[in-house]
């Protein structure tokens, strides 16, 4: 993608774009009012361990991997809009009975349905992005900025939250559910003027050509069939899963850590490196676009690869009780997060046929395999180890993901994949 960061381009965003935007600020933002802070109410409530807090978030997000990759790609025939909805109304009734659940199961039920409700969404709106903007790098912009105005409400909701002392209250999930029913609304009256290609029913969307020619099948053993092949595919999932598990430790392993360690003021701490994590991406994401826009795509990966891995060891070596060594350990982190993670749906968006964008998307869904298998495997590190044991092996984690990406473009695709 070229530096080309203008407001004409801005300008070319469609009215369900801007819904996307606004609703996202909202819902992100009442979302980690309270999310990050559960790992401390299961412990402070129930008296878990950090490796039974870790197996609760590790099969929530386990099962929702699956179901996510599922819905996504029935969004390529069933309807982008349908999906949305539904998942919408997911996300209504999972956090209203989270803010009721009052036993371990009833967590762990819960949390589940929440996880799935997340990792049904965030593919199905990077999807919309590419059924309704058809120029690539207008496309690109679009998700450069959805990720941007979700990490502006990350940066909101954990400062508002303790702020306003909903840190430890399982009441204060209802907020987002009412921050959900309002997106919804919105979404209902943004479908009604768009134009998307992806709401065609089935039998309209099964015959539209994919670009190459010739009219592409669809179908979940097709689907299947042509990622089998996709080599490449199948090597970005592997690095980003890993990459994934290393990023996951700040949600849920080190917020173990650090309250474990009983370090002063916890829940401030927590809300600032958040608050840092959040700020920086919304500070710095566009100006590192705009200096590494002639670089491939691979190239800024492996240079966020390299700033990742710094953070790691910089963690690693940090003394506990040190407040603002893990706020500089945190920018570090985020500086890489700002470069990878919007480049991941863009490497995606690049690669995706047409007529399975939802199916690809669906199964960059599988990175969400790293986030889940973190805060078990940082768990069990922090209950056989230590801290520091954690993060320098999540430094060496990084040098396997850089070796993986310096393969990519050797790997082999399927024909109609290079072709479309």
């Amino acid at each position: 993608m070229q530096s080309d960061i203008s407001l004409a381009r801005v300008k070319q965003f469609p009215r369900l774009m801007w819904i996307l935007l606004f609703g996202s600020f909202f819902t992100r933002g009442s979302f980690y009012m309270v999310w990050p802070f559960l790992a401390v109410i299961l412990y402070e409530r129930f008296g878990l361990s950090a490796t039974e807090v870790g197996l609760i978030l590790s099969s929530a997000a386990l099962v929702s991997v699956l179901i996510s990759f599922i819905g996504s790609a029935l969004s390529d025939r069933v309807g982008r809009q349908k999906m949305m909805y539904a998942t919408g109304v997911l996300y209504i009734v999972s956090f209203s009975l989270l803010a009721e659940a009052d036993s371990v199961a009833g967590f762990a039920l819960v949390i589940t349905l929440c996880s799935i409700a997340t990792s049904l969404w965030r593919p199905l709106a990077s999807a919309l992005i590419g059924d309704i903007i058809p120029e690539s790098q207008t496309r690109e912009l679009a998700m450069q900025s959805l990720y941007f105005i979700v990490n502006a409400g990350c940066a909101v909701g954990p400062i508002a939250g303790v702020w306003l002392g909903l840190t430890g209250e399982q009441s204060s999930f209802y907020i987002t559910t009412v921050a959900f029913g309002f997106l919804l609304i919105l979404l209902w009256w943004g479908f009604r003027s768009q134009d998307v290609r992806q709401q065609q029913a089935p039998s309209t969307h099964a015959s539209a050509e994919d670009g190459t020619g010739t009219t592409p099948v669809s179908g979940m053993r097709h689907t299947l069939r042509v990622m089998a092949r996709d080599r490449l595919l199948q090597c970005l999932i592997l690095a980003n899963v890993i990459c994934m598990f290393i990023f996951g430790q700040m949600d849920g392993s080190l917020i173990q850590y650090l309250s474990r360690e009983q370090v002063p003021n916890v829940l401030e701490l927590i809300a600032s490196m958040i608050f840092a994590n959040a700020m920086v991406i919304i500070s710095c994401q566009f100006l590192l676009l705009k200096l590494m826009s002639q670089w491939s795509l691979v190239k800024r990966i492996q240079l966020a690869l390299i700033l990742l891995m710094l953070s790691q060891l910089w963690m690693g070596l940090n003394p506990v009780n040190l407040f603002w060594g893990w706020i500089g350990a945190v920018i570090v982190m985020s500086l890489a997060e700002a470069v990878l993670f919007p480049t991941m749906n863009v490497h995606i968006d690049r690669i995706a046929p047409a007529h399975l964008r939802g199916a690809y998307f669906g199964a960059s869904s599988f990175y969400e395999f790293g986030f889940a298998l973190a805060p078990l495997g940082g768990g069990i590190v922090l209950d056989l180890f230590n801290g520091s044991w954690l993060f320098l092996t999540c430094a060496l984690l990084t040098l396997l993901v850089m070796l993986l990406y310096s393969q990519l473009e050797t790997l082999s695709r399927p024909d109609f994949a290079t072709n479309s």
